[in-house]
């Protein structure tokens, strides 16, 4: 999956877009997907690391194309309900391509739950234990 095919699956736009690459796909399963890291991003403001939250957030949004593999629909939007056991190991700096590992623990209906790990320069940067997702229609989400 390249970016253009990223951007009709993710509502996410640039700064926020945060997966670049999906160089490998088991639907249903598990998911490879490709981070650069550059000092160009808009939080560097000095030579910095890249920020544990975005870290995270990437991750996620590989998760997302994860669950929408089979069946990408831009009227639903995914929502994160519980993160469990996140942990950050190592600071990426710029100029890392972060690779993202993210595998399917249990599907039940429109709740999907994940774990994973996040890999620069050969090192394991941040694991996670389990997140959990769900699905609902964004026109449900604009009229609550």
């Amino acid at each position: 999956m390249m970016p253009s095919d990223i951007l009709r699956v993710l509502p996410h736009r640039h700064p926020m877009l945060l997966v670049d690459r999906v160089v490998d796909v088991t639907p249903g399963e598990a998911l490879t997907a490709l981070k650069a890291v550059s000092a160009n991003e808009p939080w560097y403001r000095a030579p910095d690391d890249f920020p544990p939250t975005l870290l995270l957030e990437s991750w996620c949004q590989a998760a997302v194309l994860l669950s929408t593999w089979d069946a990408p629909d831009p009227d639903r939007l995914v929502l994160f309900g519980a993160m469990a056991d996140v942990e950050f190991h190592r600071p990426v700096p710029p100029g890392c391509v972060v690779r993202h590992s993210v595998r399917v623990l249990d599907a039940r209906g429109a709740a999907v739950a994940f774990t994973g790990r996040s890999e620069a320069e050969g090192h394991v940067v941040m694991t996670v234990g389990r997140v959990v997702t769900t699905s609902r229609a964004a026109a449900d989400l604009r009229n609550s």
